[in-house]
């Protein structure tokens, strides 16, 4: 490819719109077994994400790091009510593709992309750094040099543990003679070896996700010839040993990021990828019983709830303690957002008044966030404050739903208040029972909610346009 259409593709794949081991055992460089973190001997109960934010008109865009946790590993709640908790000060004082790795000793370091932004034609020899304990703090803020090429740039790393050669490798997306992944080798994320090319398949490459597992080196990767993810093998994971052997995965229109996840309960397996296309900021999910094999399923929407706003990071498992320290740190949402069952890409919202549900994502993103308070009229109830609008709550009126200010009358407490019951189409989920019209429950109807009469025994229709997950 010309140079000319070379920078033209890079930028339709980034500009169009535009996730490591886990470790069991400890060994030092020379091969001696060294006392394990106790992090090594718990068992993984949870999961933390690392991402960065955006939204389709740039409005919500953040380029520190941010977190999230997840039980189940499906639905995610973001921490420090969704703002960084870490920004680089340094290179292009932000960052992209954020992947936090559980080391040998069992603590946690995150490399970055330095990159703040949508300028894919600036270029960084320099990963962003940190270390982390127990992810109550990410300290040792450095940056690291990759390699010394002009106009090469060092995106999407990835960590993996080699233990052939009793050091980490780092894989990134760069683009020399032709778009590749390069690996550096390192022993303390301070200095590392002189860059190799890991994979060049004929073809350019984007965004790896590398896992060992059962003696076997994963990477799943971007086609940027035809825009599909695939999995690619090896019995050793040294350089240009790899055999992919996946079929083409996509979901959406365009996607990269993938990020290969085992899951905690050892049931199988996850694949996360970050859509730009349609729209940007979405992402999507398949899953496996078997990664060595070519079996993989588009999940349900209905099933997983990325953190809001994010953009292609990663996940690690991590243990009770490591979920209540991280928690107890940076705290959960004091927000709540409103999936709906049937439209499980769609969120409840207010749009010029009205309640409505739309596709995710939209902006203004804070469209969609709640404070689900006691209930106006009765706190055995609850009642939905508007977050980018406090003092305006869900209401009906004519029984249609809409947005308004608390009046201070009873008639509008009446109205902004609702039982939550278990959900008239899957009871894990909830509906909401109207407190002043008790045989009614807010459903969407057309898009936009309102107030209608429902039981168990409405049609299954209806019941699924009344219920709707309490997510963050």
């Amino acid at each position: 490819m010309d140079a000319v259409r070379k920078v033209i593709a890079m930028a339709l794949t980034r500009r169009q719109f535009a996730l490591g081991t886990l470790a069991t055992t400890a060994f030092t460089a020379t091969g001696l077994a060294v006392r394990p973190h106790p992090a090594l001997a718990a068992t993984n109960t949870a999961y933390l994400n690392t991402y960065f934010t955006e939204t389709p008109n740039q409005s919500a865009s953040s380029y520190g790091l941010h977190l999230a946790v997840s039980r189940d590993g499906l639905n995610w709640s973001p921490l420090n009510q969704n703002n960084p908790v870490v920004t680089p000060t340094q290179g292009d004082l932000g960052l992209r593709d954020p992947y936090i790795y559980r080391k040998q000793d069992g603590t946690f370091v995150v490399v970055a992309t330095d990159l703040r932004g949508l300028n894919f034609g600036r270029n960084s020899q320099y990963l962003h750094v940190w270390d982390s304990t127990d992810l109550t703090s990410f300290t040792g803020y450095r940056r690291i040099q990759m390699h010394t090429y002009s106009n090469v740039h060092t995106w999407a790393p990835t960590v993996f543990w080699d233990a052939a050669r009793g050091q980490y490798g780092i894989v990134y997306s760069a683009n020399t003679t032709t778009d590749l992944f390069l690996i550096n080798y390192t022993s303390d994320f301070r200095t590392v070896s002189a860059p190799q090319t890991y994979f060049s398949p004929g073809f350019p490459v984007l965004d790896a996700d590398i896992r060992v597992s059962g003696g076997v080196t994963y990477m799943f990767y971007k086609n940027l010839a035809n825009g599909n993810l695939y999995g690619a093998r090896s019995s050793s994971g040294a350089p240009n040993s790899f055999t992919t052997y996946t079929s083409g995965l996509r979901q959406g229109t365009a996607i990269e990021g993938a990020h290969l996840v085992p899951r905690n309960d050892a049931g199988g397996w996850w694949l996360w990828g970050d859509s730009f296309g349609p729209i940007n900021n979405d992402m999507y999910l398949w899953s496996t019983n078997n990664v060595g094999g070519n079996s993989w399923s588009v999940a349900n929407q209905r099933d997983y709830t990325p953190p809001l706003n994010s953009k292609h990071g990663s996940i690690v498992g991590i243990t009770d303690a490591e979920y209540t320290n991280a928690v107890n740190r940076w705290g959960l949402p004091n927000w709540v957002r409103l999936k709906s069952s049937n439209f499980p890409d769609y969120f409840v919202r207010h749009s010029s008044n009205a309640i409505r549900i739309d596709p995710y994502p939209f902006d203004p993103h804070q469209d969609q966030l709640w404070r689900m308070v006691p209930g106006l009229a009765d706190s055995a109830a609850v009642s939905f404050e508007s977050v980018n609008r406090p003092g305006n709550f869900i209401r009906h009126s004519g029984y249609v739903a809409q947005l308004a200010a608390n009046d201070g009358s009873s008639t509008f407490r009446a109205d902004a208040t609702f039982y939550r019951t278990a959900g008239l189409a899957d009871s894990a989920w909830s509906s909401f029972r109207s407190y002043n019209f008790p045989d009614r429950y807010l459903r969407h109807a057309g898009y936009v909610l309102r107030i209608d009469q429902l039981s168990a025994g409405s049609p299954a229709a209806d019941r699924q346009d009344a219920t709707f997950r309490v997510t963050s």
